[in-house]
């Protein structure tokens, strides 16, 4: 199979989301470790990195139900090596925006913590509407799939103080199981609605 189209797309994601990591992380190091809660005060609770934890295994679990991801999950190659640095890049810049700018914003602005945690998993489904840029199956499936695991990361959040470290975590480990098989299986359009697609 060519997977030509997907290295691109993970390439796309390194680059982007890359340069915002390298250029924090350059800029101050330190500072920046402590933000994501990987230092400091604020590394999360007990019960935020048990349910970080749980997240990552049901969500991988029922991705796993679509071929292309099983396939690929525990596959060792080149296109793994990739994934996994995307997964990397996409788990702190995807978790700051969409947990901590968001969430934090609208605290500061006095909202309810349902509201904050409604905004963080519908901005993050919303996001993920661009896997519909070739295949709507696949959009209308990540969006869905992923508004869900952003109000799972958004609790996560909210339990560990405000701490991005179990989130980050969690996020990392999710895309670098089911990446790239599930890029595969959009480009393949082998994605349905929710589930894959019956021939």
């Amino acid at each position: 199979m060519d997977n030509k189209s997907t290295l691109l797309v993970l390439t796309l994601i390194i680059g982007t989301m890359g340069a915002f990591v390298v250029v924090n992380g350059i800029s101050n190091f330190s500072g920046f470790i402590e933000y994501m809660g990987f230092r400091g005060a604020r590394t999360g609770t007990a019960l935020s990195w048990a349910l970080a934890l749980l997240t990552v295994a049901l969500y991988c679990y029922s991705a796993a139900s679509i071929a292309d991801v099983r396939n690929h999950m525990f596959r060792l190659d080149g296109l793994k090596a990739v994934a996994i640095v995307a997964a990397v890049c996409a788990g702190i810049v995807e978790e700051v925006v969409f947990r901590k700018w968001v969430m934090d914003y609208l605290e500061s602005q006095g909202f309810s913590i349902l509201s904050q945690l409604a905004a963080s998993a519908l901005s993050f489904g919303v996001f993920h509407l661009l896997w519909g840029l070739r295949n709507h199956r696949a959009g209308v499936n990540a969006a869905l799939s992923t508004a869900l695991l952003g109000l799972a990361l958004a609790i996560v959040y909210w339990l560990g103080d405000r701490s991005l470290a179990p989130c980050i975590v969690a996020h990392f480990c999710v895309t670098a199981l089911i990446q790239p098989g599930m890029l595969i299986a959009a480009q393949n359009d082998r994605l349905g609605y929710w589930r894959a697609r019956n021939y």
